[in-house]
């Protein structure tokens, strides 16, 4: 499927359900797919990305991805208190990528494009580009401050794992690129060789702990990923945020696209989405089949322990390791900030 066929079934999901939401603002576009010609095929492991806007404090649990019209797209819902000042949004180093072209596909009152002209004419600012770094930084230290010790493993790993994750988004933020979920590493890695600092890579993944991790060993994790994945998504009852990632229209996305990474010689920029959806599927089968979250745990502790996560000290530690090496992280986000030559 073209991405402009793709986007079309996104447009005929909105204007014939999300229209019809109390508060209804309108939709944009969002994600790593906005920058693909329309002309392009949409690759397998990618959805097309939708921010519904709604003017209340209420939100609905986001429908998530679904395939509409032949195409995988995937819907959140924002309250529009969060869009409405262009100020705020110049901030989040979330929402300001996503507004920082226009990728409205529909704005009755007009209100959001007002918005999104204000971002977009601000957006390559230093003083702003520098905010939202901050507002990294912050995520981070956030994360990591609030680990609970006497959370379940699976919940204990993810409060490890995303603040982990999120220190590839300040290098991405610094450099205008857009902070993308599961390719992170790779786009980081990516950023760091253009901008000449290729051997700070290193120490990301040495934070992840996937550094000396061989493709063999990724790819027979992603083979018990796999078992995991299909029985999390078989009985999965009780709703979650990341529920609609861990159905089988989604999987693609995670198994198929984790294994063209581990294929193309980017195994370990797979495994941070790969250790999140282990997780994730471990969170629901304790939730919706405990019998099978006691089978299927061992897989997932295989994983985590490559990693060199097996106890609440190891998490801790790396946890730590993380904290320390903020500094020098704040330090080459500045350098490439200064670097970039479209920040004005």
């Amino acid at each position: 499927m073209k991405v402009k066929d793709a986007r079309a079934a996104a447009v005929h999901w909105v204007t014939s359900r999300a229209s019809q939401e109390a508060g209804y603002m309108g939709a944009y576009f969002s994600g790593s797919t906005i920058e693909l010609p329309e002309e392009e095929e949409l690759p397998a492991a990618s959805d097309i990305d939708v921010m519904v806007v709604l003017d209340r404090k209420d939100l609905p649990l986001k429908p998530g991805k679904r395939i509409h019209c032949g195409a995988l797209i995937e819907i959140s819902y924002i309250s529009w208190p969060q869009l409405s000042s262009a100020k705020n949004v110049l901030t989040s180093y979330h929402l300001a990528s996503g507004l920082r072209t226009d990728t409205i596909l529909d704005d009755p009152t007009g209100d959001l494009r007002a918005v999104q002209r204000e971002v977009s004419r601000h957006f390559a600012e230093r003083a702003w580009v520098r905010r939202r770094c901050e507002n990294v930084l912050q995520s981070i230290e956030m994360g990591l401050g609030s680990i609970n010790p006497s959370a379940p493993w699976h919940d204990l790993v993810t409060s490890w794992l995303f603040p982990t994750g999120i220190t590839t988004h300040l290098l991405l933020v610094a450099a205008l690129r857009n902070p993308t979920v599961r390719k992170r590493y790779l786009a980081t890695k990516q950023v760091l060789q253009a901008y000449r600092r290729a051997d700070d890579y290193q120490h990301l993944l040495k934070l992840l702990g996937c550094e000396n991790l061989s493709p063999q060993r990724v790819e027979l994790h992603l083979n018990e990923l796999a078992g995991t994945f299909d029985a999390a998504s078989a009985v999965a009852s009780t709703p979650f945020f990341f529920s609609s990632d861990i159905t089988a229209a989604a999987r693609p996305i995670v198994i198929d696209g984790s294994r063209e990474l581990i294929r193309s010689g980017y195994h370990r920029e797979a495994v941070f989405w790969m250790m999140a959806t282990f997780a994730r599927c471990h969170k629901i089968l304790a939730a919706d089949a405990p019998e099978l979250h006691a089978l299927y745990t061992p897989s997932f502790h295989d994983m985590a322990a490559d990693l060199g996560i097996r106890s609440w000290e190891d998490i801790q530690q790396r946890a730590k390791a993380v904290s320390d090496f903020l500094p020098y992280l704040r330090e080459v986000a500045e350098d490439i900030l200064l670097a970039n030559p479209e920040i004005e």
